[in-house]
């Protein structure tokens, strides 16, 4: 008997999936748990395992392809006492159609989606590929309807066929590309953004950072500053709670977060990932950089589980390795705030009126001006500023 896999349910808040890569192709047979198709949901990568041994009837969808939570994405034959959803087999001329099983049937192959010649005709008038589009009428037909709703824009139209004699390159926007832009314009449209931007004397935190470095390799990590700026930044959240927070527009409420669950933006070879520091504030210095390290590895390689990469509640992002002299992040929807820093450089400041050289470094800090009031954001960014100046106040939660 046949029965469909659906995409299923792979954690809170995810309703939906870009489908990668598929692991099998039809004819294939598979085995329980064989990993069958990667899917990217949340800027993670999860491979969906077979729930049973057989054999792949169909491909119910194509890569690049985004499908919902509970949609159909294979067929997969299997022996008759297996206990699935079946799937509804291909009306014949002869027989009436019976009542679909869903309400949309996913289509995989020209020849086998169900339409009359009129709305295939109407389709390639529009430009529409009859396998992108799922079909509302009995037993998952395409209709007109479903053909003009399925119509494709002028830019998806357009790189269809790229002229070669153009000296340009399509990339099709994908994966992690797709979510990043997403993911932005959802931030950057939604909320009302504000950058302050302050600078900071790092010098104390150099020669803190150093008294400790000894102590970090016999513990055999690799100490960074980003653990110092965290531990810096949390008494900040703890007193200002609203930078620690998301708005619940729905419920019309500002979310105050109880726990500092702070993300940290990573550059990789596949795009930003932002894995989550959970209970940054229980942890010390050394464990914060065990823990950035072993995030950023696996980010690095694809690895990070959706675990990995929900629940935070404050964002840090780093440019300083790469240069720049400040720049203006973007919040990382829904939270409230976003902390940029960037690269540490001596420069001569007035002390006690006099010059001296300093290490100095440019703070960030983009916020939610509907959550958070500018004079709110610049006394967030005086205490973090006063923490990382004179860190000696921050020894016990560094150890």
């Amino acid at each position: 008997m046949e029965f469909m896999l659906k995409l299923p349910d792979i954690g809170e808040g995810v309703a939906e999936g870009e489908i990668l890569k598929w692991l099998v192709k039809e004819g294939e047979a598979v085995k329980e748990d064989q990993s069958l198709v990667e899917v990217m949901t949340d800027k993670v990568n999860v491979q969906i395992p077979s729930p049973k041994d057989g054999k792949i009837a169909r491909l119910l969808v194509k890569e690049g392809e985004v499908v919902k939570v509970g949609h159909g994405i294979l067929v997969i034959e299997v022996e008759e006492d297996a206990q699935d959803s079946p799937v509804p087999a291909e009306p014949s001329s002869q027989a009436a159609p019976a009542p679909a099983p869903q309400s949309a049937r996913p289509q995989v192959a020209l020849d086998r989606v169900l339409a009359t010649p009129a709305t295939r005709k109407l389709a390639r008038e529009l430009g529409v590929d009859l396998t992108t589009v799922i079909g509302t009428g009995p037993v998952g037909r395409v209709t007109d309807d479903d053909v003009r709703s399925g119509r494709p824009s002028p830019a998806v139209a357009s790189s269809a066929a790229p002229d070669p004699s153009s000296g340009e390159e399509r990339i099709q926007l994908r994966g992690v590309r797709k979510v990043i832009a997403e993911r932005m314009a959802k931030s950057f449209h939604t909320m009302a953004l504000v950058t302050l931007v302050d600078e900071v004397d790092m010098t104390e935190l150099v020669l803190l950072k150093e008294a400790f470095k000894g102590s970090a390799e016999k513990k055999g990590v690799k100490l960074t500053f980003l653990p110092f700026i965290i531990k810096a930044v949390i008494p900040a959240l703890r007193e200002f709670p609203y930078a620690n927070s998301t708005l619940d527009e729905r419920n019309g409420e500002i979310v105050l977060k109880k726990r500092y669950n702070l993300g940290i933006a990573a550059d990789t070879p596949n795009g930003l990932m932002v894995p989550v520091l959970k209970d940054a504030d229980l942890k010390d210095i050394f464990e914060l950089s065990a823990e950035i390290e072993r995030l950023a590895s696996r980010a690095r390689t694809g690895e990070l589980g959706l675990e990995e990469v929900q629940g935070s509640t404050f964002t840090i992002t780093n440019l300083g390795s790469i240069g720049g002299l400040f720049a203006t992040p973007i919040v990382n929807y829904p939270e409230a705030a976003i902390l940029g820093t960037h690269r540490i450089s001596k420069r001569p400041v007035v002390r006690d009126g006099k010059i001296e050289v300093r290490d100095m470094m440019y703070l960030s800090l983009s916020f939610d001006h509907r959550v958070i009031d500018g004079a709110y954001g610049a006394r967030f960014m005086n205490r973090v500023i006063e923490i990382i100046q004179d860190p000696k106040k921050i020894l016990s939660e560094i150890l």
